[in-house]
């Protein structure tokens, strides 16, 4: 039988003093805290990461191929849709689609307001599944027949701003010589969350837009690549522009074209790096406060062990394995916490955010278990390690100066 094993046991099951208890108990709950406050904020940053990556991707696609000779953001020189890898860059490897774009700047009207917006052209190979999730008025329209050359789906602040709702129409012009205007449909309002997007966009016809810049039914203003794997973009992307397209022609990917978006998804990495050293740090001061005071209460029976023959190293183990206990039972507690909070606002949606400022309207939520397996595993190595350095007060106890302390 491992007697240390069996001691810690002992000590860990049946009570002590009462100030001893107490002290495991806190002990116990700020392990317990401190691992719960590391899951939540995992799970929340993960969440931000995940979901606002996905709107931006959803909404223009992960690598944007564009003519060299573009002169804005808001509008391309014409590109031919006749490209060797048209649509047979979906036979690569991690790319999941392909489809055609354009983007045209304009003004819309109504009889009192007057806003800005760029257009922004779709073709029949458009895929609808991320914007349906967003639509929430009205419906969408099928690019590339006659009839959706007069529709147009608007966001939802731009529907509050010029006081449009589903079926009403509106003047669009567009500053070009000669001056040209359409009058179009609202079949449909969305809401993404994105407001810098919401504000600007709206999707029409592709038709519609070739026709205003007279172009042919073959010219794009470019094509948008969907990945299946977004750690796979930089290489994928820089496959894409080095093997797939022409000279006139490049590739960039969404982090390259809107890269402040994408480091402040990066800083949310750094707040929980700060986050999960903080709490780490607790739980360590914790715990070797709390095998120091177990270890000096516990004075007379490392002495008794001293005499009976005992090791320095088998009664240092006895206290290692019941810090084991404590530290286990704070994991334990504070999964449970952690992901219980977690869960709660997954579902509930407790916490609530400015949709303005954050880009969602609550705070998101992703669970991911090898990420929580590595916080309990990682706390529990760091809170041993650590504990090696108090326990080394067993060493310094003479065992008859241990016999004789009160």
């Amino acid at each position: 039988m491992n007697l240390s094993y069996f001691i810690s046991r002992r000590l860990a099951f049946h009570s002590g003093s009462s100030f001893s208890r107490f002290v495991i108990r806190v002990a116990m709950v700020a392990v317990a805290l401190s691992v719960a406050v590391m899951i939540i904020a995992g799970a929340i940053v993960n969440g931000f990461q995940k979901e606002i990556s996905e709107k931006v991707f959803g909404f223009w696609g992960h690598i944007a191929i564009r003519s060299y000779e573009q002169s804005s953001d808001y509008g391309e020189e014409a590109v031919s849709m006749s490209q060797p890898f048209y649509p047979s860059l979906e036979k690569m490897p991690g790319v999941r689609h392909i489809q055609v774009f354009a983007t045209k700047a304009g003004i819309m009207k109504t009889d009192s307001e007057i806003e800005g917006i760029v257009l922004r052209g779709i073709g029949r190979d458009f895929d609808w599944s991320f914007l349906k999730k967003y639509i929430v008025d009205g419906s969408i329209f099928q690019a590339g027949d006659s009839v959706s050359k007069s529709k147009i789906i608007i966001s939802e602040p731009t529907a509050d701003r010029l006081k449009l709702k589903v079926g009403d129409h509106v003047l669009v012009y567009f500053i070009q010589q000669p001056m040209r205007y359409r009058k179009l449909e609202v079949t449909g309002i969305y809401r993404t969350g994105l407001d810098e997007y919401d504000r600007l966009y709206a999707l029409v016809d592709i038709g519609l837009i070739q026709r205003l810049n007279n172009w042919g039914a073959d010219q794009v203003g470019g094509f948008e690549v969907y990945i299946n794997d977004v750690n796979q973009l930089d290489e994928i992307g820089r496959t894409v522009n080095h093997d797939f397209i022409g000279e006139k022609l490049q590739a960039k990917t969404m982090k390259q074209i809107n890269p402040n978006l994408f480091d402040w998804l990066d800083l949310q990495n750094m707040n929980e790096r700060v986050i999960i050293i903080l709490m780490i740090i607790v739980a360590v001061i914790n715990m070797s406060t709390v095998l120091l005071i177990l270890i000096l209460e516990r004075t007379n029976m490392i002495g008794t062990l001293k005499s009976l023959g005992g090791s320095n190293w088998m009664i240092r183990k006895i206290f290692l394995y019941h810090a084991m206990y404590i530290t286990g039972f704070g994991l334990l507690l504070g999964n449970v916490i952690g992901i219980g909070v977690s869960l709660a606002q997954k579902y509930f949606h407790i916490i609530t955010l400015d949709e303005s400022s954050y880009y969602v309207s609550m705070a998101p939520v992703l669970l991911q278990p090898a990420y929580i397996i590595a916080v309990n595993i990682g706390t529990l190595l760091v809170c041993l390690i650590t504990l090696m350095v108090p326990s080394f007060l067993v060493s310094r106890i003479s065992p008859v100066k241990a016999l004789r302390f009160e």
